[in-house]
C-alpha cells in the first residue's frame, strides 16, 4: 500500500487557509509587495508540475499491469471518454442558459472599436494551437523521454498506455515472466519514492498559496474584481450550481455524496484555490481516490485523461464569457449562432489539451468562429480572468474526482466499504 501523501501534516489545510488570507491582505494593502510575491507561487506550482509526469506514468503502467485485461482497459477508456463528452455538454449548455437569462454583459454597451486588441494578441496567436489537427499531431511525443519533459499530460498518457500494454503482453513464462515481474516491482518501488517526494513538496504548499494569492490581489486589485463583479459572481454561482446540481445528482445516482467528497478532498481543494491550478493537487487526488476504494488502474487512466478532456469549469466559462462579450458589445446572437458557438467550444476545449492558459486561449479560438462577436472583446475580461481561473480549477478538479468514482462504480470495481470509511 502507498503511504498517505502528507501523513503527519494534519495542520496543512489550516496553514493553507491562513496563507491565502495573509496573501490577500498583503496584496490589498501593499500591492507592490504583493506583486513581488509571484515567484513563490510560480515556484511551488513548478515543483508540483515537475513530479506530475512521472507519477502519471508510473500509476498508469502499474495499473494496467495489475489489471492484466486489455479489454477492461479499453472499456474503461471508452466509458471515461463517453462520460466526459456528456458532462462537457451539460457544462456548456448550463453556461449558455445562465448567460441568456442573467445577461451579465447587457449594461456595458461598449463600442468594439474602443477595445484594445493589442492586450490579447498573444492569446489570439496561441489559439491556432487548439485546432484538432494540432491536437492529434501533439498526441505523440518526439521521443520516448520527451513525454516526461515537455509537460504535455496527453503525451505522458499515450506513452504510459503503450508501455503498460507492452508490459502486460510480455510472455508470462520463462525469462519473460521474470523480466515483467522485475520491471513491475521496480515501478512499484519508484511510485513509493515519488509519492514520498510529493509529501516533501506539499510542506511548501502554504508558501506557494501565499505567493500566488498576494500576486493576484496585488497585480489586479480588488477594484478589478468589483468592476466586473456581475460576470465573476455569475460564473461562481453557475459553477456552484453545476457542482451541487449536476455533479451532486450524478454522485447520488452512483451512491455517494458530493459534499462529503468535497470535505474528504478539502486539503486539495484549498491547494487549488490558493494556486489557481488544479494540477497542483493532481498527485494528492490520485492518492486519495485510490485510498477511497478506486483501483489503481482506473485512477491511473481516468484522472490524467480527465485533466485533458473533462474540463467542466472551463466549459462553463467559455459559453458564459463568450455571450458576456457579445452582450457587452451589443451583438445579439441568433439561436443558430449560439448553437454553432456551443459546438465549436466542445471541440476547441478538447483541442486545447496541454496548451498553457487553455481557458482564455480556447475562448479566443471559439470567438473566432463567430465573426459578429469582436475578438477584441477578450480585453474586457482579461483583468478579472485570474479571479475566475480559481473557480475554473476548482470545478475541473471536482468534476474529475466525481468522474473517477463514477467510472469505478460503472465497472463494478469500487470498494464501497473503503469509500464509505473515507467519506465518513
Amino acid at each position: 500500500m502507498r503511504e498517505r501523501v502528507v501523513g503527519g501534516l494534519g495542520t496543512l489545510p489550516v496553514q493553507v487557509v491562513m496563507a491565502i488570507v495573509a496573501g490577500a491582505l498583503l496584496g490589498a494593502f501593499a500591492p507592490q509587495w504583493g506583486e513581488a510575491m509571484r515567484p513563490l507561487g510560480d515556484l511551488f506550482v513548478k515543483l508540483v508540475r515537475m513530479i506530475i509526469a512521472p507519477i502519471i506514468f508510473v500509476s498508469i503502467v502499474t495499473g494496467i499491469a495489475g489489471m492484466r485485461d486489455l479489454g477492461a482497459l479499453g472499456r474503461v477508456a471508452f466509458r471515461a471518454l463517453a462520460y466526459f463528452a456528456v458532462m462537457s455538454g451539460f457544462a456548456l449548455v448550463l453556461g449558455m442558459v445562465v448567460a441568456n437569462v442573467v445577461r451579465p454583459g447587457a449594461g456595458f454597451a461598449i463600442a468594439p472599436g474602443a477595445l484594445d486588441q493589442g492586450r490579447i494578441a498573444d492569446y489570439v496567436a496561441k489559439a491556432h494551437d487548439t485546432t484538432l489537427t494540432g491536437f492529434f499531431m501533439g498526441l505523440v511525443p518526439d521521443t520516448l523521454l520527451s513525454s516526461q519533459t515537455d509537460g504535455n499530460i496527453l503525451q505522458v498518457l499515450v506513452v504510459a498506455v503503450l508501455f503498460g500494454v507492452a508490459l502486460v503482453t510480455v510472455p508470462q513464462a520463462g525469462s519473460g515472466a521474470e523480466t515483467g515481474a522485475r520491471v513491475l516491482g521496480l515501478l512499484d518501488d519508484l511510485g513509493a519514492v515519488l509519492f514520498r517526494l510529493v509529501a516533501i513538496i506539499m510542506r511548501a504548499a502554504p508558501i506557494g498559496a501565499f505567493g500566488a494569492m498576494a500576486f493576484t490581489v496585488g497585480k489586479f486589485g480588488v477594484a478589478a474584481l468589483v468592476h466586473l463583479a456581475a460576470l465573476v459572481l455569475t460564473f461562481y454561482i453557475t459553477s456552484l450550481m453545476f457542482v451541487l446540481g449536476v455533479l451532486g445528482a450524478v454522485g447520488w445516482i452512483a451512491g455517494f455524496s458530493v459534499l462529503r467528497l468535497a470535505r474528504y478532498l478539502a486539503r486539495e481543494l484549498l491547494l487549488v484555490l490558493g494556486t489557481s491550478s488544479s494540477e497542483s493537487a493532481l498527485p494528492g487526488l490520485m492518492e486519495k481516490l485510490e485510498a477511497a476504494g478506486v483501483p489503481r488502474g482506473i485512477v491511473g487512466v481516468v484522472v490524467p485523461t480527465g485533466y485533458s478532456f473533462n474540463l467542466d469549469g472551463t466549459n462553463i466559462y467559455m459559453t458564459l464569457a463568450a455571450l458576456f462579450i457579445a452582450q457587452a458589445c451589443r451583438v445579439e446572437l441568433t439561436l443558430a449562432q449560439q448553437a454553432l458557438l456551443l459546438g465549436v467550444a466542445m471541440l476547441s476545449s478538447k483541442g486545447a489539451a496541454g496548451v498553457t492558459g487553455a481557458g482564455f486561449i480556447t475562448l479566443a479560438a471559439t470567438l473566432a468562429i463567430v465573426p459578429s462577436v469582436p475578438i477584441a472583446g477578450l480585453a474586457l475580461i482579461l483583468g478579472v480572468d485570474r479571479f475566475m481561473s480559481e473557480c475554473r480549477s476548482l470545478t475541473n478538479f471536482m468534476g474529475n474526482a466525481v468522474a473517477t468514482l463514477v467510472i469505478a462504480r460503472w465497472e463494478g470495481a469500487l470498494d464501497r466499504e473503503k469509500l464509505a470509511a473515507a467519506l465518513a
